[in-house]
């Protein structure tokens, strides 16, 4: 089904991904930075709230395997209208909590739906866009999860000004629910179903392709981990410093600016110069500003370490995807991405749960370090595995003979 590259356009994909993709990004984006407040306001300590926090990527993680299975008997895009639903649905139950356990339920529902609409969308890019295209195509997917993660946090910022906490919540449902609608009158022509991959055989092809999750899978995981890191670890830290949630959704939307500047142009470094230009310096940069994040007291610092973890962030823009984009083999493209998913989200869900761990044994400066500690192993194996150049008549995966 790959598109002929002569005829291709990457604005073909407007309507049917990437519209979607940025209203329900602004609704999970204005929602992130105000649950850990959320969560404190019913009791939680702070690396109780951090768990809470957490449990939107393990929700996302439980649901990796059965997303595959789903994708594969409704599609890819009644998979996102239903993903983007079910999603209200868990915002509406976290907004009438009045526990922390129907908080996290809540949270652990999200976190489900954004795995389903995140394969599918990866997938159906997989498959309908050619390799020439690729990078550039999921960059801008992945700059589409970045504006929503700039104007979620503002729009959180102002609606809590005028409002409540609460009137966040109301405002991710609605963005959700509008995701949904617009897919709902996304014509089939537009989106396709891509081919039916291997139905069942998930754990069979991770076994056949363990090379490439055990080597660019786990460098994916530490980055995922890392940016997860960085969503969870910057409202901890303003809570740590005394920042209010205004004044966090508020730095954090401004920061994601940079993210959102520097997408297109991470696609264009990956599809010219090669993946490792792009993976590189995303993982030594988020590494060395946790770090930096250690001595920042006051709003100033705190907003400058945030825009230099952001610039960091920028580089990278959609290398995720565009890594398992590149390995997955054809035909079991489903199974292999749900495989890949699972692996990125283990380590972006233990991230949270790793840094709640140490913050309550050794405090959160520590858990600073030990995220700059993992950035360096993740860089270490990027520069031994990633290909040196962006064709893929020229790559040189150590395990090309699985490619």
């Amino acid at each position: 089904m790959t598109a002929n590259p002569e005829a291709f356009k990457i604005s073909s994909l407007n309507l049917p991904v990437f519209a979607p993709s940025l209203l329900f990004g602004i609704g999970e984006g204005s929602l992130l930075p105000i649950i850990p407040a959320s969560a404190q306001q019913l009791g939680a300590s702070l690396p109780t709230a951090g768990i809470i926090t957490g449990l939107v990527m393990l929700g996302t993680l439980a649901a990796d395997i059965p997303a595959a299975r789903l994708i594969n008997v409704i599609g890819e895009r009644k998979a996102m209208l239903v993903a983007a639903g079910v999603a209200s649905l868990g915002i509406l139950v976290s907004l009438s909590a009045t526990s922390l356990w129907i908080l996290g339920a809540g949270m652990f529902l999200l976190g489900a739906s954004v795995s389903v609409f995140a394969l599918a969308r990866h997938s159906f890019l997989t498959e309908a866009v050619p390799y020439s295209h690729r990078a550039r195509s999921l960059s801008i997917l992945g700059g589409v999860f970045r504006a929503g993660h700039f104007f979620g946090p503002m729009i959180g910022a102002l609606l809590i000004t005028l409002f409540d906490i609460k009137a966040v919540f109301v405002n991710a449902v609605v963005f959700c629910a509008l995701a949904s609608l617009v897919l709902l009158f996304v014509k089939p022509e537009v989106m396709p179903d891509t081919p039916v991959t291997t139905k069942g055989a998930t754990w069979l092809v991770a076994k056949r392709e363990s090379k490439k999750l055990a080597t660019l899978g786990v460098v994916s995981a530490i980055m995922g981990g890392l940016r997860t890191a960085r969503i969870v670890g910057l409202p901890l830290w303003a809570l740590h410093i005394g920042l209010s949630p205004a004044a966090t959704a508020l730095y954090i939307g401004i920061a994601g600016a940079l993210d959102l500047a520097l997408s297109y142009t991470s696609g264009q470094i990956m599809d010219r110069f090669g993946r490792r230009w792009s993976a590189l310096p995303t993982l030594l940069g988020l590494s060395f500003t946790f770090a930096l994040l250690t001595i920042a007291t006051d709003p100033t610092t705190f907003l400058a370490v945030a825009l230099v973890m952001s610039l960091a962030n920028g580089v990278g823009s959609g290398i995720i995807l565009v890594i398992g984009s590149d390995l997955a083999p054809e035909g079991e493209r489903n199974e292999f991405l749900a495989s890949y998913r699972l692996l990125v989200d283990a380590g972006v869900a233990a991230t949270p749960i790793m840094m709640s761990l140490i913050t309550a044994m050794l405090g959160l400066a520590a858990a600073m370090f030990w995220l700059t500690g993992t950035g360096v192993i993740g860089a270490v194996l990027a520069n031994r595995y990633l290909p040196k150049r962006a064709k893929p008549s020229e790559q040189t995966f150590p395990f090309s003979e699985n490619m």
